[in-house]
């Protein structure tokens, strides 16, 4: 017997949830880019230790959607919240506000659930002089009864320990529900197609990457080397060009990046072919974005 248990990553866009749970699990499992709304799914990173097996959860930002998608997107996040032992709330230390008002949405929907929360205060490295972080965090321990503030830097590995040791009391006693050497419950397939889409979102601009699925159509292992298909999914004939580029170098560009970070993952040699398909207004489409691969919520609370 140990502690197990579910700890949710939650809170707007572009706060560094994927990166604290990558820093979290000590190994790339969820994309990180500069651009909002990146994370789609529900994420697994699971943490186990002698005493203890923690499963981080990372979620979508939970913002205002304008599509289909972006409803389910806010869907998978409080989904997390309600399967959740403990939750933690990330926010950016770099915003002027200490009041949360920007994170309103976020912070009603975790003081609903009635559920420990530890708040995460993410990219404190970025904060100078130093000084200037006390008041704001002495602002943040006095609006909710947290199990703790936590000013953290996720990009930089630290503070992560302060995090575990607050949320490891508060787990819940049983078997582990994992493996010990499990680092996630998600195919290598699903793996695969996250570092193409992250590619896509590296290598354009404007709208594309908010409206690019990607799909293995083939995954095919020898002794020495893996043979992988992707067709990459867009909206609209404009934004097909924009991912291929002029000659295609913007397609070439995206699989030698890709192929980089899913040869890292698999840690094998990978042939990588990339198609561009045209998949009209899919976002809003239940029926398409189903056949993408976001249909239903992720994953439900295992027991």
């Amino acid at each position: 017997m140990m502690r197990c248990g579910w700890i949710a990553l939650v809170g707007r866009p572009n706060v560094g949830k994927s990166t604290l749970l990558n820093a979290l699990a000590g190994q790339d499992l969820s994309i990180v880019t500069s651009r909002p709304q990146t994370t789609r799914d529900r994420i697994l990173a699971v943490v186990t230790r002698p005493e203890a097996q923690m499963i981080f959860v990372d979620t979508p930002g939970i913002h205002k959607p304008s599509a289909s998608l972006g409803q389910r997107m806010n869907r998978e996040a409080t989904a997390a919240i309600a399967d959740a032992d403990v939750v933690l709330m990330v926010v950016d230390a770099t915003e002027t506000n200490d009041t949360l008002s920007r994170d309103a949405y976020v912070f009603s929907a975790v003081q609903k659930s009635h559920k420990p929360v530890v708040l995460v205060v993410n990219k404190v490295d970025q904060i100078k002089p130093r000084s200037d972080l006390l008041p704001k965090l002495l602002a943040f321990d006095s609006l909710h009864p947290w199990l703790g503030v936590v000013p953290v830097s996720a990009k930089k590995n630290n503070g992560i320990d302060r995090i575990v040791a607050l949320c490891e009391p508060h787990l819940p006693e049983g078997p582990a529900l994992f493996p010990a050497d499990a680092l996630t419950d998600r195919p290598e397939r699903f793996l695969v197609a996250e570092r193409v889409r992250e590619a896509v979102i590296y290598e354009t601009t404007d709208e594309v990457p908010y409206v690019t699925a990607v799909a293995i159509e083939r995954f095919e292992e020898g002794e020495k080397s893996v043979h992988i298909q992707a067709t990459i999914h867009v909206e609209r004939q404009g934004q097909k060009k924009i991912v291929i580029g002029a000659s295609g170098e913007k397609i070439r560009a995206i699989g030698l990046r890709a192929r980089t970070a899913i040869q890292k993952i698999l840690g094998r040699k990978i042939v990588l072919e990339l198609w561009v398909k045209v998949s009209p207004d899919w976002t809003r489409n239940d029926s398409a974005m189903r056949e993408l691969g976001y249909g239903a919520t992720g994953p439900a609370r295992r027991s």
